[in-house]
């Protein structure tokens, strides 16, 4: 039906015949020569109708916006004083012929161009409409573009493209897991896989040596602008590998995507531990553009009278440190009291402050309601280990250790953005040395990662002290998000039951695993992988602020889909098949 596409005519193609078919972007009628912009997934061209054609001109006439249409004319330059340096077609225009309407359309229910101004819930209702809009192509193509150079980067490196299924068990701890009901086993369940870990290491068990996948991957939690309820997930997995080979394959990878779409070189991958990006920023993915970092002070607070500060400065299980914002000074009262509220979603019972005004000054020189209650060496003290200059505010964070990190690391984030410290451009690092286990509030132990990552200690060393074994694990972070995480796998079976140990799984548990306990006495090759959210990597790569943007047909954030009206419910005959009954 045509010979071109609208965004790929060119000067080049000034003089010849063409045949072009898209949607109305926009109609203008100017002196009685109507102007379509016609547009596809390529671009848009300026097609151009005059009286000479009249049949052709009078359709032209009753087109509207995102009308199909197919037309023939001739590529001409633009006259003189009218070339649009803003379109890649700008310097040509298509001289119509013959017009065809393959099909109208009713008035969009919004305008879709860069000047559209629909909220959210209006683009997802109707969100065929808004993948018309070029913005949201360019990102879609974009992510074609950067699945394609991770299949080709691993493919050459010998990986091979392996599916593992989409129905399987419920993971003992199962809250987060969607299930599917089993028509042909009454009372039973499948589970969608929140990720392929297990086969994959099944996969290495079965001398594969090499596998990835483009996985699709569940998970029945909380969203937030980075999270969808289904994603996709870049799947790595290789034997005889050690953590260093697995990091500089997943480097070489990110280094290919940005040069390649981006042209842009990613520099050096820092490497640093747990414990320190814990320490410098209260978070295991720490944002390398902004340069504020936490300083503990807790050593300087510990003989103070201030309650605030020498409690947590006294328990081994708390922490206090300052946090130095450069020429803060000058936010107003109302500005701090907001940083209060902010941080109290965290946990923070508040935010104590000290304006530097005139570091010269001594005391005379600061503004802190603080203040009475510490000596003044102590200040002193404080403002010489956080490098305080004159303009400076200093914030300080005491609580119990997580919640100082919770608040102070989302402080040092807001503050980041809110003093315009951030550095343009792409920072990525390693953090590595995880803990292995995490301490739930019961005090029971979780897996930091999950329990199939190595500890690097022997079985009986991980029984007898689990909170002082590492995970050889790590993650790749990159402006504040994980945007991949890995480790080195269990593959002996006494280890991985020490791990169950440690984590107290019970009979239960321990048999929904039986089959991997069982495939790890076979010969398991020692293997590692990493795992990368693809929907992250393109949302960081496109700009955008949340990967709804980077997904075809996304959810909200409550998990439903408004196009489709999803989840919804289903007739009592289904149900019934299902050997499901629904409790009022």
């Amino acid at each position: 039906m045509r010979t071109h596409y609208c965004g790929n005519l060119k000067a080049t193609n000034i003089d010849e015949s063409t045949s072009i078919c898209g949607w109305v972007h926009r109609r203008r009628d100017h002196g009685g020569v109507i102007f379509l912009d016609v547009r596809d997934r390529t671009g848009i061209v300026q097609l151009v109708f005059d009286p000479d054609t009249e049949d052709s001109f009078a359709l032209a006439d009753t087109v509207r916006n995102e009308f199909v249409l197919r037309a023939t004319g001739r590529v001409r330059a633009r006259p003189e004083g009218t070339v649009n340096p803003e379109m890649a077609t700008g310097e040509i225009e298509v001289l119509g012929k013959t017009l065809e309407i393959l099909n109208a359309a009713e008035t969009p229910p919004f305008q879709l161009d860069e000047y559209s101004e629909a909220g959210e819930d209006v683009r997802l209702r109707f969100r065929y409409m808004d993948l018309r809009r070029p913005e949201m192509q360019e990102k879609l193509q974009k992510r074609a573009l950067i699945t394609a150079q991770v299949r080709t980067y691993l493919e050459e490196l010998g990986f091979w493209d392996i599916e593992t299924p989409t129905l399987s068990r419920a993971t003992p701890e199962g809250a987060r897991d969607y299930l599917v009901p089993s028509r042909t086993h009454p009372g039973e369940f499948f589970a969608l896989p929140q990720s392929p870990q297990v086969y994959k290491q099944l996969l290495m068990m079965s001398g594969m040596d090499k596998y990835y996948q483009i996985a699709r991957c569940y998970r029945d939690e909380d969203l937030r602008a980075d999270r969808q309820p289904e994603f996709t997930q870049i799947d790595i997995e290789a034997s005889f590998v050690s953590q260093t080979d697995v990091m500089q394959m997943a480097e070489g990878m990110m280094r290919r995507l940005f040069s390649r779409i981006l042209d842009v070189d990613l520099g050096e991958f820092p490497v640093m531990s747990w414990s320190e990006a814990m320490r410098d920023f209260g978070i295991d993915r720490p944002d390398l553009r902004n340069p504020l970092q936490l300083i503990d002070v807790a050593d300087i607070m510990q003989a103070v009278e201030f309650k605030v500060f020498n409690g947590p400065a006294n328990d081994p299980n708390g922490r206090v440190v300052a946090l130095r914002a450069p020429n803060g000074a000058s936010l107003s009262r109302k500005m701090i009291d907001d940083y209060t509220e902010f941080v109290g979603r965290y946990g923070a019972k508040g935010l104590a402050y000290i304006k530097v005004n005139d570091l010269a000054a001594g005391m005379a020189g600061l503004q802190s309601p603080i203040l009475k209650f510490m000596p003044d060496e102590v200040v002193q003290a404080v403002l010489e280990r956080v490098g305080a200059a004159d303009g400076d505010l200093v914030f300080f964070g005491a609580d119990k250790a997580k919640v100082v990190n919770d608040s102070m690391a989302a402080l040092r984030n807001q503050l980041g953005v809110d003093l315009d410290l951030l550095e343009e451009g792409y920072k990525p690092c390693w953090v590595v040395d995880f803990p292995m286990f995490a301490e739930n509030s019961d005090g029971s132990l979780g897996a930091e990662h999950h329990p199939f990552t190595r500890p690097n200690c022997t079985p009986d060393e991980l029984r007898a002290a689990p909170l002082d074994a590492q995970a050889e694990a790590y993650d790749l972070v990159m402006n504040g998000y994980e945007l991949g995480g890995g480790s080195l796998r269990i593959h002996s079976s006494e280890m991985q039951s020490a791990v169950f140990d440690a984590l107290k799984m019970d009979a239960e548990g321990r048999a929904k695993f039986g089959f991997l306990l069982q495939a790890l006495q076979y010969g398991c090759p020692p293997h590692g992988g990493i795992a990368f959210g693809l929907d992250r990597i393109i949302m960081l790569m496109t700009g955008t602020q949340s990967i709804r943007d980077v997904i075809a047909f996304p959810k909200t954030q409550s998990a439903s889909c408004l196009m489709m009206s999803a989840p919804g419910v289903v007739e009592e005959k289904q149900l019934r098949d299902l050997h499901i009954r629904l409790r009022g």
